[in-house]
């Protein structure tokens, strides 16, 4: 048993001697293809552009205009204004009412009225109660009642899309429930 293991083992050893002595050829034959390929095939590489030339500008403050200045706006609106198919044109000739001073989301709907045919609205803002009709104007972006019903006020405002163009944006006030 140990004669017959033994001559397995070394008639694998003879075949695995075989098999590596038939690849040394196409080694070479492989090596010499390589070589061949170097010497024919030269790569095309367009050179690199050379980078542009960075001319750092010093910054002057004290020259520049503030970008985020309220005096810059104040003057581009009455620009605005004085066009004369603009939106904002009337709303910036008109006296300004004091719900005007608040911010739509800081108002809430409390409530709403009927007198004599026409309906109000009951607004609630800093703990104030105001009373509100159709055509009255409320919030900061020139916002205009157009419709109150006993849910909600329906608003008209005008604020500026993306590319810096007036539009008209509706927005509703629902009526707030007393546990809210």
């Amino acid at each position: 048993m140990r004669r017959r293991s033994r001559v397995i083992g070394l008639t694998a050893v003879v075949v695995a001697a075989s098999l590596l002595a038939g690849c040394g050829g196409e080694q070479e034959e492989l090596d010499a293809w390589m070589a061949q390929q170097r010497r024919e095939v030269k790569p095309n590489v367009p050179p690199l552009t050379p980078p542009k030339r960075f001319d750092p500008q010093p910054y002057d403050e004290a020259r520049s205009v503030e970008p985020f200045s309220t005096q810059k706006l104040t003057v581009a609106l009455k620009q605005e204004a004085r066009q004369p198919n603009s939106m904002l044109a009337a709303e910036m000739n008109r006296r300004k009412e004091p719900l005007e001073a608040y911010p739509l989301d800081s108002m809430a709907m409390v409530g709403s009225v009927s007198r004599v045919g026409r309906q109000f609205a009951l607004m609630k803002v800093d703990n104030l109660l105001y009373q509100v009709k159709v055509g009255d104007y409320l919030g900061q972006n020139y916002g205009k009642v157009t419709k109150i019903t006993e849910t909600e006020v329906a608003v008209r405002e005008i604020v500026q899309d993306a590319a810096g163009e007036w539009i008209e944006r509706p927005a509703t006030l629902q009526l707030q429930e007393k546990g809210r």
